[in-house]
């Protein structure tokens, strides 16, 4: 099974891909996708577009995690990532992938144990669980890898 993990935003877009076989989870890749804030927003939301298109084409995931967005302090911001979010959305359910949104809370608590875990802590449990010896930056690709580790922890939950 291959999860892709979104940690969503027009600015920047964080993503993950791990691959569960015989119980193990591993990482596949992890970065962020970054589109230019000059550019015209049309124009960030195609090339998003562009680049989750090539992720699905290129690791055939069966699910596609994202984070839920709760709240935002700024309104502009909460619009960009919302619209960032329906990209994603569209194109897994358009290349037949289960799309599932996790809030923050869910993620830190299935990854690290607890709701209230912080960047640092969540980064740290990622590398652990995936056996990631190097630091992984920028953080949104730790969070994206994080929120394919969700998924599949919700996997296992409901196989039992």
């Amino acid at each position: 099974m291959f999860v892709l993990g979104i940690d969503p935003g027009l600015s920047r877009c964080g993503y993950g891909v791990v691959h569960r076989s015989e119980g193990r989870e591993k990482a596949i890749a992890a970065g962020v996708i970054q589109t230019s804030p000059e550019a015209q927003t049309p124009f960030r939301l195609t090339q998003l577009r562009d680049e989750i298109r090539e992720l699905i084409s290129d690791y055939h995931p069966d699910a596609i995690s994202i984070e839920r967005v709760l709240f935002q302090h700024n309104a502009s911001t909460a619009i960009a990532v919302g619209q960032a979010i329906g990209i994603v959305m569209v194109e897994g359910v358009s290349a037949g992938c289960e799309v599932v949104e996790y809030s923050p809370n869910e993620v830190k608590q299935a990854v690290a144990g607890h709701g209230a875990a912080d960047k640092k802590e969540m980064e740290v449990m990622v590398r652990t669980l995936l056996n990631i010896s190097i630091s992984l930056q920028p953080v949104d690709a730790a969070d994206a890898l994080a929120l394919a580790l969700c998924y599949l922890a919700h996997q296992r939950v409901e196989a039992r």
